[in-house]
This record gives C-alpha cells, structure tokens and sequence, in this order.
C-alpha cells in the first residue's frame, strides 16, 4: 500500500509538471466585487450525508467550507452582493452518470451548517439548480437569466468564485460565464476569480474505483489542480490568496 500510494503521488507530481500555471497576484476586495458559492451543501460536503458526500472528513473540503465560510461573512458584514447555488433535484429526474444526490427534502441540498445563516442574510441571492453549470441553470422560461441580472443589478465588474467541485460545477459555471462575458451577456463584468483555498473536489482513488462497476477514478489532489488549470487556460484569474481593504 505504502509503494503504491508514493507511487500515485510520483504520478500525480509528474502530471502537473507537465501542465503547470502560475496563480495571478492576490485579489484585493473592492466595491464592485460579486461572490459566487457554488454547491456548498450537504450532499457534497458533509461527511456521511449522501451518495456524493465524503465518506469520511476530507482535510481539502473542510478547508474550502472555512475559507467560502469566511469569505462570506466578509461580504456580508460590508452589505456587498453574494450569489449562493444549491445543487437541488426532484427524485423523479435523474442526473446521469451520476447517482441521486440532494433530492428535495432529503437535507442534502441545504447548506452546510456552517452557512445555515445566509438563508436569512438580506445580502445573499439564493439559486437552487439541477444542472451542473449554474450559468445555465439560471436561466427562466422567459429566457432571462438570475445570475445576468444580479450581475448587472449590484454593477459587479468582478465575480469571486468558490466551492464544490473545482473541476465539475465550478469549471462549469467558470466557463459558460466566461463566453457569456466575451459576447456581452453579464455587463459589466469584467474578471472571473477563482480563490484556489476556497475551492476543493471529491477522492476517489484508482484502487477504490476499480472495486466499483463503472466508475472512473478520481485522484483530488490532481483533478483540483486540473480544474483550475482548465479554468485558467478557459480565460479566468486563480488566485491563491485574498487581500481585504
């Protein structure tokens, strides 16, 4: 176990060597400045809470839920803006490949006890979505769209994006906000920020995916970094590090 585990490691080392990206200098917060949290409910981050959940804690998830956690009571005490999706599904519309997760009223589509308060916080936009790219699970019937118009209501010309997975929904979002952007779909925003710290993905390791029929592995550490790549090479800013006036 031990050969193969420092050997995993040596792999994972390797991969993103071969696709490395240099974070962009520290986000100072401003007005002006939008903070997105992407997922942070239940069903992907409480340990034992669904199919989806953490079997057991994860040190990269705890820390996305206390730095987003923190993040948000920075906004919230300077009455700036905060957009919050809740990955949300009826039990009769499935989302494959994967199993059912956060189905209504099961308690897995609600936020993590940290955040239980934002429900109440008049600054926070609350989005329940049953898509993985919350860009386009904002869009009405009407063909308007509640993050575009959240965008343009408070004039954010920045979004600051965290949460869970940093390579399924948050890349996601990240990306379709971005070609949103290049054709004038969210004026006036102007920078897509990704906060590495407040972001973080699920593990599941090549020998625990082979004991399961169908499923692909899923090294964290690796496909966080590759999310983050992908966003970046996609046109967004990654931050590691978040300064306050």
């Amino acid at each position: 176990m031990g050969s193969e585990a420092s050997g995993g490691a040596a792999a994972i080392d390797l991969l993103r060597s071969a696709a490395p990206f240099l974070p962009d200098a520290d986000l100072l917060l401003t007005p002006g400045t939008g903070l997105v949290l992407v997922d942070l409910v239940n069903g992907f981050c409480t340990v034992g809470a669904g199919n989806l959940a953490p079997v057991t804690p994860n040190k990269q998830i705890e820390k996305m839920v206390e730095e987003s956690t923190r993040l948000a009571k920075v906004f919230c005490q300077r009455n700036w803006p905060v957009f919050a999706f809740l990955d949300t599904h009826h039990p009769d519309k499935p989302e494959p490949p994967f199993p059912p997760h956060c189905i209504i009223g099961s308690g897995e589509e609600n936020f993590v006890p940290a955040l239980e308060w934002l429900e109440n916080d008049p600054n926070v936009t609350m989005r329940r979505k049953d898509c993985i790219d919350g860009y386009l699970a904002s869009f009405e019937k009407d063909g308007s769209n509640v993050f575009s118009e959240w965008v343009a209501k408070f004039q954010i010309k920045t979004v600051l994006v965290v949460g869970i997975c940093t390579d399924y929904c948050v890349l996601d979002f990240v990306s379709s906000t971005l070609a949103a952007r290049n054709i004038g779909r969210v004026p006036p925003l102007e920078d897509v920020v990704i906060y590495s710290e407040g972001c973080a993905t699920f593990d599941l390791p090549v020998e625990v995916a082979r004991s399961m029929k169908g499923a692909l592995a899923h090294p964290q550490d690796l496909m966080h970094h590759m999310g983050l790549y992908m966003a970046k090479s996609r046109g967004a800013k990654i931050v590691d590090g978040i300064l306050e006036e």
